[in-house]
């Protein structure tokens, strides 16, 4: 069994890091193209060493993690991080207010076969990933209709089981099968979690990078390569995320992705304009828009 990536110099227990990497081995053995291909990046920047570990942990003990953060803290990217790491597939639902049972569980259609119309059922993610052994990915958990979560409340507790409402099947998930979600807090369209929801999750907080890793994140994905002006960048982020706190910005403002867009563009344009295009424009407040205009006018004015 050999020993790579994060694992290398990792700091979990060493029975616990084992379990994992015995079970990681199997299933890159075992496991066929399709689900291979389900299996997320290594892409995860953390700001905070215990961020990663205690989602390991929490995944490792059979556990549901909750991951919250501002938009743009690279939530999604973590959770394709633990799937990279644990070696499991990840089967994806990104909530709205249109997101039903059908977007969750699956839906009956026609199939023809040899001439003949039958009723097929399609499965959704959850019903994939339960009868696989695979992970869930939840993404905005909480921009679904309240009515839709309960569904699978069953899911989330001891029983891991659900009831198909459209052919009555009671499905009970392969071991392996874990839940993570992710939540936007104060977010635009989102609802309060309720506490049932809530209660069966390990929740983990995922605030943004800043400083050197951050840097170093820009480094490695950034078209920009000039030193300085990266440098110029972290710190506007860093301006960003404190105009955020103090309640003067929007959470997008300091979005990772957005921040990544305007280094790209700041390539090949005025870093002015690459900050307008790719952070400012994309806020709906005028007010806000002028606020990060400005922030950006002291670093690269």
């Amino acid at each position: 069994m050999i020993v790579t990536d994060r694992w290398s110099d990792s700091k979990l227990p060493a029975p616990l890091l084992k379990q994992i990497l015995e079970k990681r081995e199997f299933l890159r053995h075992s496991l066929d193209a399709e689900s291979l291909a389900l299996i997320g990046e290594d892409a995860y920047q953390s700001p905070d060493d215990h961020v990663l570990e205690d989602a390991i942990v929490a995944l490792a003990l059979g556990k549901n993690v909750l991951l919250k953060g501002p938009t743009g803290s690279g939530k999604t990217r973590l959770a394709e991080t633990l799937s990279y790491l644990f070696g499991y597939p990840l089967h994806s639902v990104n909530c709205s207010v249109d997101l039903d049972a059908e977007g969750l569980i699956g839906f009956k259609t026609l199939e023809v076969l040899q001439g003949q119309s039958q009723v097929k059922f399609v499965d959704g993610p959850i019903v994939k990933a339960m009868t696989r052994g695979h992970w869930l990915y939840i993404d905005e958990v909480n921009m679904a209709k309240p009515e839709t979560l309960p569904l699978i409340n069953g899911v989330l507790d001891h029983r891991r089981t659900i009831t198909n409402p459209f052919t009555g099947e009671v499905i009970r998930a392969k071991e392996g099968f874990r839940v993570i979600a992710a939540v936007n807090i104060g977010y635009v369209g989102t609802v309060p979690m309720n506490e049932a929801l809530k209660n069966r999750f390990v929740v983990v907080d995922v605030p943004y990078l800043a400083g050197d890793k951050l840097l170093q994140l820009l480094k490695e994905r950034s078209h920009l390569s000039a030193d300085d002006q990266l440098r110029r960048f972290v710190r506007l982020a860093a301006e960003l995320q404190e105009q955020i706190r103090s309640g003067q910005l929007s959470d997008e403002a300091a979005s990772v992705r957005a921040l990544l867009d305007a280094c790209d563009l700041a390539a090949y344009m005025a870093p002015l304009r690459a900050v307008r295009r790719a952070i400012a424009d994309k806020l709906d407040d005028e007010r806000e828009q002028a606020l990060v205009n400005n922030l950006a006018e002291t670093y690269f004015g």
